[in-house]
């Protein structure tokens, strides 16, 4: 009967083990994941951002013969000018993959130096979403303004609301 009890012990402690074990490599895949739906998005912007050079590049080659064709109209107005490359193409870079990689409460505060007042929780969202950011949760207004409470930087300023500290306290001691 000791035997018994013995073998059942040893049983049970390698399958605590073994789940432990499972439940680490679980984590670890999940964290690569991660990582790898991160690399993903950024490589899925400088695609976006490469096939929009293309055409503007495109669009000004098709515009730079149709100007040496029409040196100028009958008004003898130059031609029109091309639209900037780099603009459009640190638009598209920098503002579908801001955030991506950061957490919410970094990527908030950036966004409230941005906007210099308050700001509620879903507007919020909605701008970390445009920046590139994956929040996960099934209620992420309700995910950020978590974040936002546990973090010293922000104060809650109305329901769902936040501010910058700093901006708060700005403009208490330049009313005060």
């Amino acid at each position: 009967m000791e035997e018994i009890k013995d073998e059942i012990k040893d049983i049970i402690v390698g399958l605590e083990q073994r789940i432990t074990a499972y439940e680490t490599k679980l984590k670890d895949f999940k964290k690569k994941r991660e990582r790898l739906n991160e690399e993903i998005a950024t490589i899925e912007k400088y695609l976006e951002l490469a096939k929009t050079l293309y055409r503007v590049e495109a669009d000004k080659a098709k515009l730079a013969s149709l100007s040496s064709q029409i040196i100028s109209d009958e008004t003898g107005a130059p031609p029109l000018p091309v639209t900037d490359v780099t603009d459009q193409s640190k638009e598209i870079l920098l503002g579908r993959s801001k955030y991506v990689g950061m957490s919410v409460p970094d990527a908030a505060f950036i966004i409230f130096r941005e906007t210099r007042g308050p700001m509620h929780a879903k507007e919020l969202c909605q701008r970390l979403l445009e920046g590139g950011m994956q929040i996960r949760g099934k209620t992420p207004v309700t995910s950020i303004a978590t974040s936002l409470k546990r973090d010293p930087r922000f104060k809650k300023v109305g329901p769902n609301t936040f501010a910058n500290v700093e901006s708060t306290e700005k403009s208490v001691n330049a009313s005060g």
